[in-house]
């Protein structure tokens, strides 16, 4: 894995890429206060519509506005072509995957997994042994964290499975973008990602329980008003033209799920959950949760109504079970895997551990089940001490931990204070998967906003950038 930092947009200090020609063109006409005008009007527009996020644990007020970066990544259609295929492939071995372990689990018997770190994993659902789900399908939508390191390398960085977020970024990214630089798109022919509520709500429906009556009936569960991605539950639910809904709407009797509304209740087919397994249902998971639903699960097992995610994927997005995804294509697929993963040490396996232990300056360690940012240590950027007390978490639970080495996370042009200057980029493209799978063209761009950081999270102080998948 090369350890230069790959620059998407130049190839020298004088030339740059095709695709990045009419950009440089463009900002060079454009002066720098124009941008900076275009960026405080970039995030007036987000407040008045209020796209926020929660950030826990904090003092102040939590709720914080993403920054976004007036500076598309540019993407040319030869390059998604590749990055699309991969993820169809990916996706599709991700749910044969979850369909074998709460099936025959013959990936066990093979002896590529171990038994232990599946039926021991504390994502897998027992509850869900032997459960059909219509159309054999548990990841209907998927956010597949990604980094670029050279020209042609694309790494999968983590998956996500359970109640992946950021799609209301890629879509409110774009629609500031028309509202601001209408003459910069027009220069070019971007494929449009406006289409994917649609996309969404065709493939919920697809995947309705085979006695649904009519058309099927959709609802998004929402934890409420303090969930930190609650502007998106709202924003999708808008867009479909579907309810919004808590626990406390919706009821169960003789396992079917109904919606109370003005006109009295209403069956429900298809449940578009954001809210996490263990809330889902007090009589199945926790007894003191009041997010979910009482009885939801008897539904959901009589084949009465559809969850998605389905309950107990969140196995696939496991940091450990990361590792054996290109096993899996090899098993489930047998195909050469197109997308590479990044190289991962299970700190569970003695070997793996001293590596880690040893090197533990050199590597970016993660808790297996973190997210956001935290419960993480990027070795070379750590102090000592940092480095001294999170190995000592390491040696008391192994194999909560995984580690990969240090990336070269390709960069992007990128407006900041100091002007335009090269920041550290990701990417996570959506997959919708029902009847078909569709891939939105592009994704969210994260973008590392302080200099020398490989950090994207929003949460940690990341920002967001439009990305633009060109068209032929």
């Amino acid at each position: 894995m090369p350890g230069a930092v790959f620059d998407e947009m130049g190839l020298s200090d004088h030339e740059v890429r095709n695709a990045y020609a009419t950009l440089r063109d463009w900002l060079s006409e454009t002066p720098p206060e124009v941008l900076s005008l275009r960026r405080e009007e970039a995030e007036t527009f987000f407040r008045r519509i209020g796209i926020t996020f929660a950030v826990y644990g904090e003092g102040g007020d939590p709720e914080r506005i993403i920054p976004f970066d007036i500076i598309p990544r540019i993407l040319e259609a030869a390059e998604w072509r590749q990055i699309s295929a991969g993820l169809v492939q990916r996706v599709k071995a991700l749910n044969a995957f979850i369909a074998d372990i709460y099936g025959p689990q013959e990936i066990m018997r093979a002896g590529i997994m171990p038994s232990d770190h599946v039926l021991l994993n504390e994502t897998y659902r027992h509850v869900m042994q032997g459960v059909q789900v219509p159309a054999g399908v548990y990841t209907h939508i998927s956010g597949i964290d990604m980094v670029r390191v050279g020209p042609e390398e694309f790494y999968v960085l983590e998956d996500n499975v359970r109640t992946p977020s950021g799609v209301s970024y890629m879509l409110e990214n774009r629609e500031i973008t028309m509202r601001l630089f209408p003459d910069l798109l027009s220069r070019y022919n971007v494929a449009p990602v406006d289409h994917y509520c649609d996309d969404l709500l065709k493939t919920l429906s697809s995947v309705a329980p085979r006695n649904c009556e009519n058309e099927p009936t959709v609802a998004l569960l929402t934890p409420g008003i303090y969930n930190s991605a609650y502007y998106e539950h709202s924003f999708l639910a808008d867009q479909m033209g579907i309810e919004l809904v808590e626990g406390p709407d919706l009821y169960v009797k003789d396992d079917i799920v109904y919606m109370r509304t003005t006109q009295g209740p209403k069956r429900v087919d298809v449940i578009y959950r954001r809210v996490d397994d263990e809330y889902l249902d007090p009589l199945a998971f926790r007894p003191d949760t009041v997010l979910g639903v009482a009885g939801l699960m008897n539904a959901y097992r009589a084949g009465n109504v559809n969850l998605a995610n389905a309950v107990g994927a969140g196995i696939a997005d496991d940091k450990s079970t990361y590792t054996y995804v290109p096993q899996m294509i090899e098993f489930y697929l047998g195909e050469t895997p197109i997308l590479k993963n990044v190289p991962t040490y299970r700190c569970g396996d003695r070997d793996d551990l001293l590596y880690v232990l040893e090197r533990i300056d050199q590597l970016v360690v993660k808790e297996v089940h973190g997210s956001g940012g935290y419960g993480m240590l990027v070795g070379p950027k750590a102090t000592r001490a940092e480095r001294e007390a999170f190995a000592a978490r390491v040696k008391a639970a192994p194999e909560k931990y995984i580690a990969q080495p240090t990336l070269a996370l390709s960069t992007c042009p990128t407006f900041v204070d100091q002007g335009i200057a090269p920041r550290h980029v990701d990417l996570r493209p959506f997959v919708l998967a029902g009847e078909e799978i569709r891939v939105v063209p592009g994704g969210l761009t994260r973008v590392a906003l302080r200099e020398g950081s490989l950090v994207v999270n929003s949460s940690q102080g990341g920002g967001t950038k439009d990305t633009w998948v060109l068209k032929d």
